[in-house]
C-alpha cells in the first residue's frame, strides 16, 4: 500500500506527548515513521528509536527555546510542532456555599491554567515558528477543544483559554501563511478515558456541576448528545494529526475542526 500521507521522515515537536491524547498522538506518529520530539514534564512509557524525550516546562521561555534549538541542531529542521499540552483545574467563578473556598476560582488557579494553556502554546509557537520561518515551510497543530466553542459549566478557565487557542489560530494562519507556513487546530469533544481524569478533578468537576462523583462517571457514558452515538477514539485526533501535518492537507489553515460526533449544545 502506498504511503499516502507521506509524512515519514518528518521532524515534529509534541507537546504533552507522555500521557492522553499526547501519547495517541505520538504513537501514531511513530508508526508512521515521524521522528518526534515529546516536550513533557515527566517521559512518558513510549519508546522508539526516533522517539526524544526533552524535559520542558512550556510556561518558561528558556526551556522552550533551549529545546526546540536542540532539536533544530540534532535533526537538522522541525517540520510540524502539535501543541497539545494542557491544563484543566475545575472551579466556579462564585460558590454560594463556600465563599473563598476550595472549588472557587482564585488566582492561582487563574494564572496556572493561562501559564500552560495559553502562554506556553505561545512560546512554543514562537520558538518553532520561527525555525519554520527560515524554511519557508511547516505546519503547526493547535489543541483546542468543544468547550471553546460552547464554554463548560465549572471550566471556565479552561474554556476561555480554548476560545483564546481557537483565536490564535486564526491570526497567526494569516500571518504565517505568507511565508509558507499552515496553523491548524482540532477541538476534540467527548473522548475515550485518558487516565487523566483522576480523583481530585472528578471530585472538583462533580463539585462544580452539583451531582456525585458517581453521577459524573456515569455521564461518562451517555451518548445521547452524540449522533454519532458513541465516544470518540484517541486514535481518530491522532489521525487527524497526521493529516494536517501531510501535505495532502496543504490548503487548510487558520481552521478548528471539531472531533466530535456531531454533539453541539443544540
Amino acid at each position: 500500500m502506498a504511503d499516502w500521507l507521506a509524512i515519514q521522515g518528518k521532524v515534529v515537536i509534541v507537546t504533552g506527548g507522555s500521557s492522553g491524547i499526547g501519547a495517541s498522538i505520538v504513537a501514531e506518529l511513530l508508526e508512521q515513521g515521524v521522528t518526534v520530539a515529546n516536550f513533557d514534564l515527566k517521559a512518558g512509557k513510549q519508546t522508539a528509536k526516533q522517539l526524544t524525550f526533552y524535559q520542558t516546562d512550556i510556561s518558561d521561555r528558556a526551556q522552550v527555546e533551549k529545546n526546540v534549538q536542540q532539536v533544530k541542531a540534532t535533526f537538522g529542521t522541525i517540520d510540524g510542532l502539535v501543541n497539545n499540552a494542557g491544563i484543566n483545574i475545575p472551579r466556579l467563578l462564585v460558590d454560594e456555599n463556600d465563599p473563598h473556598g476550595k472549588y472557587e476560582l482564585a488566582e492561582d488557579v487563574f494564572d496556572k491554567i493561562f501559564r500552560i494553556n495559553q502562554k506556553g502554546l505561545f512560546l512554543m509557537s514562537q520558538a518553532v515558528a520561527r525555525v519554520m520561518v527560515e524554511n519557508k515551510r511547516g505546519v503547526i497543530v493547535n489543541m483546542s477543544s468543544e468547550s471553546g466553542l460552547e464554554g463548560s459549566e465549572g471550566q471556565s478557565p479552561y474554556a476561555a483559554t480554548k476560545a483564546a487557542v481557537n483565536s490564535y489560530t486564526r491570526s497567526w494562519a494569516k500571518e504565517l501563511g505568507k511565508k509558507g507556513i499552515r496553523v491548524v487546530g482540532i477541538a476534540p469533544g467527548i473522548m475515550e478515558a485518558t487516565g487523566l481524569r483522576t480523583a481530585a478533578y472528578e471530585e472538583a468537576l462533580s463539585y462544580t456541576r452539583g451531582i456525585t462523583v458517581e453521577d459524573l462517571r456515569r455521564n461518562y457514558s451517555k451518548t445521547t448528545t452524540i449522533p454519532l452515538g458513541r465516544s470518540g477514539k484517541l486514535s481518530e485526533v491522532a489521525d487527524l494529526v497526521c493529516y494536517y501535518l501531510s501535505d495532502r492537507s496543504s490548503y487548510i489553515t487558520g481552521v478548528t475542526t471539531n472531533v466530535a460526533g456531531g454533539k453541539t449544545r443544540g
